[in-house]
């Protein structure tokens, strides 16, 4: 974006005023500018919170079987330490049931000053997790931006710290919204760079979706019901009509409640059934396990990288698979989930490209595959 671009979002930010945990030191510094000190003492430096609401835009009215919204409330954050800054988010869709106000105040009550070194990352994110229960997705704008930091002071980017090789990342799927069949149809050309596409189902119109899309592309599907389907036998009935059509997998078909039936369904299904809503943290992994075939693991609903970490290696404990996805996000959060993406078996990494405004400079979509940038921490710089 052009230097205008730059100035008006420095005076949004200056006059939304960025809510402060401790000082802010306003050096101005950018990214790895003051590296070189890492090895030097702590002594009298401490890490500094900032944050400020934001709204993205988003390109298409976004619709799932729950309902449908245009826009989506993040809060962006902030760690300086020693000069250096490590960049966080938060997204705030409906159903997670937290907002600019639940962020805002439990941001408020983090104390990073209380910790001299940045380094002491189980201390610190075990001390965020304790300050309230839930605000998941307020803890994942702090876990982000610590991540983001700390790769920045090892300079080094997050996938090679933890050991990953970023050519094994997978493609991502592009989501095309519930929507009229012309509507569907144009997003479905629009979507064409992309090697796999998710589609949202689970209202009274779902085989016109599928075929709406189908009249366009033979790309492989998966499809997203969002707990729409009451009845298993007629579930499963959809699921072997799927099949023929084209589908990969199929996300959170029937109500999380509905145990035992997602159990049958899945014993009978010819397709992976994927768990999303039926869990959150690494401690439902336990509950799902038997239920699904894999997990959907987003660090909005589990509280960051570390718990995102956590969850996928404890699901491939067990043999299930695993999906990395996101919510609306600036491509700040979904950089660094894509950080994790070469544990995946699919990822569904596309909320910065449903948006309008994004912020960031982040992974990059080549010929439908996640391209990690070659960047320290999570490897995302301002626009």
């Amino acid at each position: 974006m052009g230097q205008n671009h730059n100035n008006n979002r420095r005076d949004f930010l200056k006059k939304a005023g960025f809510i402060a945990g401790s000082a802010f030191l306003s050096t101005g510094t950018k990214g790895c500018a003051k590296t070189n000190n890492r090895r030097g003492s702590s002594v009298g430096k401490t890490m500094n919170l900032k944050f400020t609401p934001y709204e993205l835009q988003l390109k298409h009215a976004f619709t799932l079987a729950s309902g449908s919204r245009t826009t989506t409330p993040v809060m962006l954050t902030e760690i300086e330490y020693d000069g250096v800054i490590g960049y966080g988010e938060a997204s705030m869709p409906p159903y997670l049931g937290e907002s600019h106000e639940t962020v805002r105040k439990f941001l408020t009550k983090v104390e990073l000053n209380r910790f001299k070194d940045p380094f002491l990352t189980e201390d610190i994110l075990d001390y965020i997790n304790t300050i309230a229960p839930g605000n998941f997705a307020a803890k994942a704008s702090v876990d982000i931006a610590l991540y983001d930091l700390l790769g920045k002071l090892m300079e080094q980017p997050w996938y090679r710290i933890w050991g990953f090789n970023p050519d094994d990342t997978p493609d991502t799927s592009f989501t095309i919204g519930i929507d009229k069949p012309d509507v569907v149809k144009e997003k479905t050309r629009e979507a064409s760079p992309y090697n796999i596409l998710k589609v949202k189902m689970g209202r009274d119109n779902d085989r016109e979706m599928i075929n709406s899309v189908r009249s366009v592309t033979d790309k492989p599907l998966c499809v997203d019901v969002n707990q729409g389907w009451k009845d298993r036998s007629e579930a499963l009935e959809m699921i072997h009509w799927l099949k023929e059509k084209g589908i990969v997998f199929v996300e959170q078909p029937m109500p999380k409640t509905m145990v035992e039936d997602i159990a049958w369904l899945t014993q009978n299904s010819p397709l992976p059934i994927i768990a999303d809503e039926a869990l959150q943290t690494v401690d439902d992994i336990r509950n799902v396990f038997g239920v699904y075939s894999g997990v959907n693991i987003k660090l909005m609903k589990c509280g960051g990288m570390r718990a995102a970490r956590q969850m996928a290696l404890a699901a491939k404990g067990l043999g299930m698979k695993v999906m990395f996805g996101c919510m609306t996000e600036t491509s700040c959060a979904v950089t660094a989930a894509a950080q994790l993406s070469p544990m995946a078996d699919w990822a569904d990494l596309d909320g910065n490209l449903l948006i309008t405004n994004d912020v960031f400079d982040g992974l990059k979509i080549v010929e439908g595959r996640i391209v990690l940038p070659d960047r320290p921490g999570i490897g995302v710089l301002e626009k």
